[in-house]
């Protein structure tokens, strides 16, 4: 399983790429794994005002349905287009082609309570190895 280390992560198993005040929405490796095989995603639409902890985005696999949720305010500057015709590429790059949303966040300090990919990394091995 990957962690990138320029990564921030969510409890909920989304990862942040922090561009200046645009961050880059996206499922993580183990998310996608324990989904399956990403058949269908709901997509948001570009200036949309989003809510940090509301759903953004819906992925249905082959086992389950599943809500992303924005890990902070703002408003989507972007959405992942291709994932309405492509939505392996969940699977496929979780890290790069299989991102679902850039987000404009509204405020600072928004981001303090995310996760590092060693943080991330200790939280998956300790909640879901049992």
């Amino acid at each position: 399983m990957e962690y990138p280390e320029a990564l921030l992560y969510t409890k909920d198993h989304e990862w942040i790429r922090q561009a200046a005040e645009i961050v880059t929405v996206g499922i993580s490796d183990y998310a996608q794994q324990e989904l399956g095989d990403v058949v269908y995603v709901e997509i948001p639409g570009a200036g949309e005002e989003v809510t940090a902890g509301a759903s953004i985005a819906s992925v249905e696999s082959v086992k389950a349905v599943s809500d992303v949720y924005s890990p902070v305010s703002g408003l989507i500057e972007e959405a992942n287009q291709d994932l309405v015709d492509s939505p392996e590429k969940i699977n496929e790059d979780p890290y790069g082609a299989g991102w679902i949303a850039k987000i404009r966040v509204s405020g600072s300090g928004q981001l303090a309570g995310l996760m590092s990919a060693r943080e991330y990394r200790a939280y998956v091995e300790e909640e879901f190895s049992n």
